[in-house]
């Protein structure tokens, strides 16, 4: 069998030996050598020092992510009760950069433009600790349940998700938002040695392709951005059409935006080639992620600035109720979550009742597919809770609280949506399951038992 350096497609290697010169034997080799796996802990929930404390692990760290580290692989990671609860993100640890990169202020209103299946919208949210505004879109519905997924799970309270053409959003956001972050469809040239089948999406579809198609998508990005804003534009492909290229045709079209040199540091983080596209200068402020200089797959990614200040455009707010509703406020009371509600931020959507985030705007048809923090169902003068409203509320917000530990074979049974055995002297109704302090779901108590409330389409196989 070839390995996997025969296998690339013979017009890729030309053009990279042709760019890298000297290097492209070093570069090549790396795809003799594994692809590195990676988690970035959710500071939503758990800062990196307490999640090693409560595992007594011992993980190397990645260098430009300070909540990133590596890990082996190993299913141990994707098939455990801490990552169901939400406390890390299982992502490619050069995909940690872009989002790292974006100089995140609480209360800015953040768009991530390009967000399934939700790394990055993860990152920014936690880096937002619940404060202003996140709007995650991506075109495809189908890649967005991915997306609308890891949201849930990350207990993100404060986002929007949208399923729309870029285009779509600029009429409801032009001048909006204080941060962008463009994560850009691409050739995916930087994934052939994680996911060698990319190779063949490479010859149907390559970097002129892509080029095209992520310049109309900078435009949109830049009409949203407020003057004074920042975006961030990333790629995971090395071709200079996509990288490079597509800097060069902002700064040539937009003369009020600037590439800025990124403050991050980290081993192997290699200056932008203006070089390669006749650009300026200011091109070289952006980093490539070369797998031959560092422990990580390819990766491009660029900070710029929008000229001028002052404040986003408001596009209006939606208002809600007057009055939590009747079955809500019961539920409330039986579940004893201390959380103090805002009726004007609440919606209800067909049965669907939704706390929107404090700057909620008009989203008019926009298509989405969640808006803000989605609690549950009122069905039939009764409430259902969602798994969400679990997962994004803490110890300190419900006082009807069933903590586990990882060792209890009931934490495996609940994420099984099996039926619990719980203390007897539990006063009866709707209790938070959680594993070490943090929540997975809800179970409704009665003389002793626990009927199980966890999301079927989120049990664990």
């Amino acid at each position: 069998m070839k390995s996997l350096k025969d296998q690339l497609p013979e017009k890729f290697s030309g053009r990279m030996e042709k760019l890298l010169g000297d290097e492209y034997r070093a570069f090549l080799e790396s795809y003799d050598e594994k692809s590195y796996a990676g988690l970035r802990m959710n500071t939503l929930k758990i800062t990196p020092a307490e999640y090693l404390a409560l595992t007594g692990q011992t993980l190397e760290p990645v260098s430009w992510c300070p909540t990133g580290f590596y890990y082996n692989g190993s299913r141990e990671y994707s098939k455990n009760a801490l990552y169901h609860a939400g406390l890390y993100y299982i992502q490619e640890p050069s995909a940690m950069f872009p989002a790292q990169v974006l100089p995140v202020e609480k209360g800015d209103r953040i768009l991530d433009m390009c967000a399934a299946p939700g790394g990055k919208s993860t990152a920014l949210a936690a880096k937002l600790q619940g404060t202003g505004l996140l709007v995650s879109n991506d075109i495809s519905a189908s890649r967005a349940k991915a997306l609308l997924k890891n949201i849930e799970a990350s207990g993100v309270r404060n986002s929007i998700v949208l399923t729309e053409d870029p285009k779509n959003l600029v009429p409801f956001f032009e001048g909006y938002f204080d941060k962008i972050l463009i994560d850009a469809p691409c050739s995916g040239e930087g994934m052939f040695r994680k996911e060698p089948s990319m190779m063949k999406a490479w010859e149907k579809n390559g970097p002129d392709f892509f080029s095209k198609l992520q310049k109309s998508i900078v435009d949109y990005g830049i009409a949203m951005l407020k003057p004074g804003g920042m975006m961030v534009y990333s790629t995971c492909t090395f071709s200079v059409e996509e990288n490079e290229g597509t800097l060069d045709y902002i700064l040539k079209n937009y003369p009020d935006m600037h590439v800025i040199p990124i403050e991050q540091q980290g081993e192997g983080l290699m200056p932008a080639h203006p070089e390669w596209v006749d650009g300026p200068d200011e091109i070289s402020y952006a980093r490539r992620l070369w797998p031959h200089h560092l422990h990580g797959e390819g990766h491009f990614t660029a900070l710029l600035r929008k000229d001028g200040s002052g404040s986003s455009v408001n596009p209006g707010n939606i208002r809600g109720m007057k009055e939590l509703p009747e079955e809500f406020a019961g539920f409330l009371k039986d579940s004893a979550v201390t959380i103090d509600f805002d009726p004007a931020r609440m919606v209800v959507q067909g049965d669907h009742l939704s706390y929107l985030p404090e700057d909620m705007p008009e989203l008019g048809r926009l298509r989405r597919m969640r808006t803000g923090w989605y609690l549950g169902d009122i069905k039939k003068k009764r409430f259902e809770p969602s798994g969400f409203f679990a997962r994004a509320t803490t110890p300190d917000e419900c006082d009807h609280w069933i903590d586990l530990e990882l060792p209890d074979p009931r934490v495996v049974k609940y994420l099984k949506c099996e039926t619990l055995e719980v203390s007897p002297e539990l006063e009866n109704g709707w209790y938070i399951v959680g594993v070490c302090g943090h929540a997975l779901g809800w179970g409704k108590v009665s003389g002793g038992t626990l009927k199980n409330k966890y999301p079927s389409g989120w049990r664990w196989m």
